[in-house]
């Protein structure tokens, strides 16, 4: 698993995710990601962030396998840690940052777009936060930033996903790209942006932030809480254990 960070002549620097198979990050892979971010935020000459992904989708959240393999709560506080650290990180970055999403982006990869300051998708690409079915909470906060109020809702409680096109009548995701495009869409918003003199678009970022209604930091760890709820009454357990017996039927098909 890699997270890497790279920064063009233009000013625009990368930043890719590479978890194979499915983009799930360990508690070490959502460290990395808010390292990543916290780096272009202290360095000048990053003018603008297009956060990306290697494989088949974008992010399939946390590393379930991890917790599953761990004994305690040690995976579970890492994982709340991680996300809270890479969701804040996203949101706080002193400069602008561009979320291009392709295929599946699920729980904490919701928490990473709907923090981001603009979105591009691929025309395969979906959201959802099917925490619910894990027996966790999270990531509303942030799917309450992509569409809105009774339709997050309706999208928590059922666990349902809605797909990248759906999202652009909202304008929450600017446009939708067939898949070999995705990253030059996010270039020309990137270069829109790196266009501009650095010193006002990071003082607009801060302002903008200044002004949002909600205090996404606050709101996220609220939910954090009640996910631990559930683990100490053991219902977490319960339906990871359900979901791991699923996996493996599967599998034997």
């Amino acid at each position: 698993m890699t997270i890497t960070s790279e920064l063009r002549d233009d000013g625009i620097r990368v930043v890719t995710m590479s978890a194979p198979p499915v983009n799930a990050l360990t508690v070490q892979g959502w460290f990395d990601v808010a390292a990543a971010l916290d780096a272009a935020s202290t360095d000048l000459d990053t003018k603008v962030v297009v956060l990306r992904a290697e494989g088949k989708g974008f992010n399939a959240g946390v590393d379930i396998k991890e917790m599953q393999n761990t004994t305690g709560f040690d995976a579970l506080l890492g994982a709340n840690k991680g996300c809270y650290a890479a969701f804040k990180a996203v949101y706080e970055c002193a400069v602008p940052v561009i979320a291009a999403v392709n295929g599946f982006c699920v729980g904490g990869g919701v928490g990473l777009v709907g923090n981001a300051d603009c979105v591009v998708a691929s025309d395969d690409a979906y959201f959802g936060v099917p925490e619910v079915n894990q027996g966790a909470l999270g990531a509303a906060t942030h799917m309450a930033r992509l569409v809105p109020q009774h339709m997050m809702r309706t999208l928590y409680f059922t666990a349902r996903t809605i797909k990248a096109a759906d999202l652009v009548q909202f304008g929450s995701v600017l446009e939708v790209v067939p898949r070999e495009e995705l990253f030059e869409a996010a270039l020309r918003v990137a270069r829109d942006i790196a266009a501009k003199d650095t010193r006002v678009i990071r003082a607009a970022k801060e302002a903008l932030n200044g002004i949002d209604p909600i205090n996404v930091n606050k709101s996220y760890r609220w939910e954090q809480g009640f996910t631990f709820e559930l683990n100490l009454m053991g219902v977490a357990d319960e339906l990871r254990d359900d979901f791991a017996g699923t996996d493996k039927s599967k599998e034997k098909k």
